[in-house]
């Protein structure tokens, strides 16, 4: 999504889908959950063959002063203690108290940068993506919780428009850049985010006419387990999900029914709990516009996708699964969030308040943030 006043030129349709609507505030929408905690910063994301943990919605989502208006797009859920929320006018939050208090560790500088992303491997190691042409796309990397940051990307290409970034384990990443000479363009890592390159584009089909990312969650580029990405699209005729095994060397690209045919309309958001099983939500940003069929699933690795039965009753930004749940996922955007218990068919709204992103954590947490500074987390 592109940043407000930054705008292509050549391409109003572009343009268009990128200005996504700031959203309705909202109260906010909640959750408690049971099970162990975990030490911050040492999620344990294998299998110890404990059964495991059961999820119980209970209460509320409990809202937590992030001490800024920033809009955050951008949220990476280490645990339930631990949090970095990246976004508007060159905003980095970190949390290590479970949203107590929060640090600002904004890059130096970085006031007229929009992050879009954040990909956080602890408390301390973390990689943020800043969205827009030209050399408005940067990545910045810390390793000290944000006390110094290091430019470790600058986009030199006009045509290049950076949406979201992925990682499949510490060292090993990707970011995407909406489509250049026709072709959506993949930039790969193998140490950390230190140092990234263009990955030749042989292998990746063409794009559509007006087919681009939205940049609306972090969550337009997505892996699962060592080699697996999925790439979500929207903008054009149809709106398509690209998939990976391969590390981003080679893509094939699927049609889903989540609804197309407008700059608007697309695939904002894609969530795997494993290299098969996944979710599509998207839609209409419009406010003023229906968002029908608004989520989809795949059982295998989003070779095809069928409509959810009951899909959320408006358009969302962003999507995640529970922590240790095979068949139950949240949803959430402008107007509410939304629970799914049979692996994305069908969706029941829990609250009409505002949220653009979510992510959970093995250790029983979810987190979410949105408008306005608005950051909450799942409680116990």
């Amino acid at each position: 999504m592109r940043g407000l006043g930054k705008t292509r030129r050549t391409s109003n349709k572009v343009f268009t889908r990128r200005l996504l609507a700031v959203g309705v505030c909202g109260a906010a929408v909640v959750a408690a959950l049971t099970g162990p905690a975990q030490a911050d910063g040492a999620v344990d994301k294998g299998s110890s063959g404990a059964k495991p943990p059961h999820w119980e919605l209970k209460d509320n989502w409990e809202l937590k002063d992030s001490g800024t208006d920033a809009r955050f797009r951008g949220l990476a859920a280490v645990s339930r203690n631990t949090a970095w929320l990246a976004g508007s006018k060159g905003t980095v939050l970190r949390t290590t108290d479970g949203g107590a208090k929060w640090r600002n560790v904004s890059p130096p500088g970085a006031a007229d940068l929009e992050f879009r992303d954040v990909e956080a491997f602890d408390g301390r190691r973390a990689v943020v993506l800043a969205i827009g042409e030209g050399e408005a796309s940067r990545i910045l990397r810390t390793e000290d919780g944000g006390a110094t940051w290091t430019e470790s990307f600058r986009n030199t290409d006009a045509k290049a428009f950076y949406d979201c970034v992925t990682f499949f384990d510490p060292r090993h990443g990707l970011a995407m850049s909406d489509p250049v000479d026709g072709k959506f363009r993949i930039l790969s890592t193998g140490d950390g985010g230190r140092s990234w390159k263009v990955l030749p584009s042989a292998g990746m089909p063409p794009a559509q006419e007006g087919e681009a990312g939205f940049a609306a969650s972090g969550q337009c580029l997505v892996s699962s387990g060592p080699r697996d990405v999925w790439l979500a699209t929207g903008g054009a005729a149809r709106a398509r999900v690209l998939h990976s095994s391969d590390r981003g060397r080679t893509w094939t690209a699927t049609d889903t029914p989540v609804p197309a045919g407008d700059p608007a309309r697309g695939v904002f958001a894609l969530a795997f709990r494993d290299r098969a099983h996944g979710i599509a939500v998207g839609g209409d940003y419009r406010a003023d516009q229906a968002s029908p069929k608004a989520a989809a699933v795949s059982g295998n690795a989003g070779r095809t996708w069928t409509t959810a039965g009951t899909p959320p009753p408006a358009y969302r930004s962003g999507v995640a699964w529970l922590p240790h749940s095979r068949t139950s996922a949240l949803a959430v955007g402008p107007t509410g969030t939304d629970l799914t218990r049979d692996g994305g068919r069908t969706w029941r709204t829990l609250d009409t308040g505002s949220y653009d992103t979510v992510d959970c954590t093995p250790d029983l947490a979810c987190w979410a943030a949105g408008e306005k500074g608005r950051v909450a987390r799942l409680e116990r």
